[in-house]
C-alpha cells in the first residue's frame, strides 16, 4: 500500500489497529462493493487501496465499527472512532442503533458504589458519635431529630448544595441547588422536542430545543446521583433500543413528561423518611432517568460527529465513480469469492 497521498502527495499517516493495513487515520470502507479508501486528512481526497491489499482490513474495519461505542450514521455513511483514534467510514446500510449495555453499565454502576460508599461513611461516623455518647453516659434523646437529619443529609446531600451552574447563551450562569431538581420539570416544545422549566437561584426559566438537551444533560446526572443497577440499566437500554434510538426516546419521553415532572405540593421540602419527594425531574421513573441521561449523551456525541458526514457522503459519491471503474478494469478471479465471502459474514 502507498504511504503518500496519490493527488496531493502527502503522507497518509499510520495506524496501529490493522495490522494487515497500517496505512492511514481515516478509513472508509464498503463491505458489500469490496471497498476500502484512505481518507488523506490534508486534501480530504479518497486513496482506493489495491485489491490483493483490503479483504482482511475491510472484515476487521466492520467488525470494529459494529463493537465501538461511538458512532453515527445517515442512509448510506457512518462514521466512528476506534480506541487509538483511528476513524471508520462505513458505506452501505447503517447498522440497527444499538445501545452497549456495558458502556453505560459501568458507569452508573461506579457512580452508585462511590455514592454508597460516601454515604456508609457518614453513617458510620453518626453511629460512632451515639456510641461515644452512650459510652459516656449522655442521653441522647433529645438529639434523635439531629441525628435523622444527618442521616438523611448522609444518604441524599444538602438540598441546598449547588450541584450545577448552568452557562446560558446570554452569558449567564444560573446556580442550580439540589432542592432545585425537584422543582424543575420537562415537557414538550413548541416544536415537538424536548424543553426544560428550569429553577435556579433566584428564578426560573424554559429553554427549548438544542438549549434545553444541553442543560438537561448536566442536571439530570445530578438526580441519578446513585447511579443505577444492573437491571435498571438494562432496562433503560431496552427501552431506548425498543423505539428505535436516542432522538426517538426522547421524542417519546418529552409527550410524557409533563404529567411525569409535574411539581406538586411544596416542592421544595423533600419526602418524609428520608426518601426524596417523586416530584420536579424526581418524578420520572429511575429507567426513565437513566435512559434520559443515556440519550442526551449518546445525541450529544451525535450531533458532535454528525456535522462531518455531509462532507464525507459528497466525497464518497465522487470516489466511488473511481473505483467501480478501477475495480472492474482489472478483476482478478479470486475477488468475487472474496466478496462473497464478506457478504455472507
Amino acid at each position: 500500500m502507498y504511504s503518500t497521498c496519490l493527488f496531493c502527495k502527502q503522507p497518509l499517516g499510520t495506524n496501529f489497529t490493522f495490522a494487515t493495513f497500517p496505512t492511514g487515520r481515516r478509513l472508509a470502507f464498503d463491505a458489500a462493493k469490496g471497498r476500502l479508501w484512505v481518507v488523506c486528512r490534508k486534501c480530504e481526497r479518497w486513496n482506493l487501496s489495491p485489491l490483493d491489499e483490503r479483504w482482511e482490513a475491510i472484515e476487521e474495519a466492520e467488525r470494529l465499527y459494529s463493537d465501538t461505542r461511538r458512532r453515527v450514521a445517515t442512509a448510506e455513511i457512518g462514521l466512528a472512532r476506534v480506541a487509538d483514534g483511528t476513524e471508520l467510514v462505513r458505506i452501505g446500510t447503517p447498522l440497527r442503533p444499538e445501545f452497549a449495555a456495558w458502556r453505560y453499565g459501568d458507569q452508573f454502576g461506579r457512580r452508585r458504589t462511590r455514592q454508597l460508599v460516601l454515604a456508609g461513611v457518614g453513617l458510620a461516623a453518626i453511629g460512632g458519635v451515639v456510641i461515644g455518647g452512650a459510652t459516656l453516659g449522655v442521653s441522647l434523646a433529645s438529639f434523635g431529630w439531629m441525628f435523622s437529619q444527618l442521616g438523611r443529609l448522609a444518604i441524599q446531600g444538602g438540598q441546598e448544595t449547588i450541584v450545577a451552574r448552568i452557562r446560558t447563551d446570554e452569558g449567564r450562569v444560573l446556580p442550580v441547588r439540589r432542592r432545585h431538581l425537584a422543582e424543575s420539570s420537562l415537557s414538550r416544545g413548541s416544536d415537538g422536542s424536548l424543553a426544560i422549566d428550569l429553577r435556579y437561584k433566584n428564578g426560573q426559566s424554559r429553554f427549548e430545543g438544542p438549549e434545553a438537551m444541553r442543560i438537561a444533560s448536566i442536571v439530570v446526572p445530578a438526580v441519578n446521583r446513585f447511579g443505577g443497577s444492573r437491571q435498571t440499566v438494562a432496562a433503560a437500554v431496552g427501552e431506548i433500543e425498543n423505539v428505535g434510538g436516542p432522538e426517538r426516546y426522547l421524542e417519546q419521553l418529552a409527550r410524557r413528561a409533563g404529567a411525569l415532572t409535574a411539581v406538586r405540593g411544596r416542592p421544595h421540602r423533600f419526602g418524609r423518611r428520608g426518601k426524596i419527594g417523586r416530584t420536579g425531574l424526581y418524578g420520572l421513573t429511575r429507567a426513565d432517568r437513566l435512559g434520559l441521561e443515556m440519550a442526551l449523551h449518546e445525541e450529544a456525541e451525535r450531533r458532535a460527529m454528525a456535522g462531518e458526514l455531509a462532507l464525507l457522503e459528497l466525497a464518497w459519491r465522487d470516489a466511488e465513480e473511481v473505483a467501480a471503474i478501477a475495480d472492474d478494469m482489472f478483476l482478478p478471479t479470486n475477488v468475487q469469492s472474496s466478496l462473497e465471502r464478506i457478504r455472507g459474514r
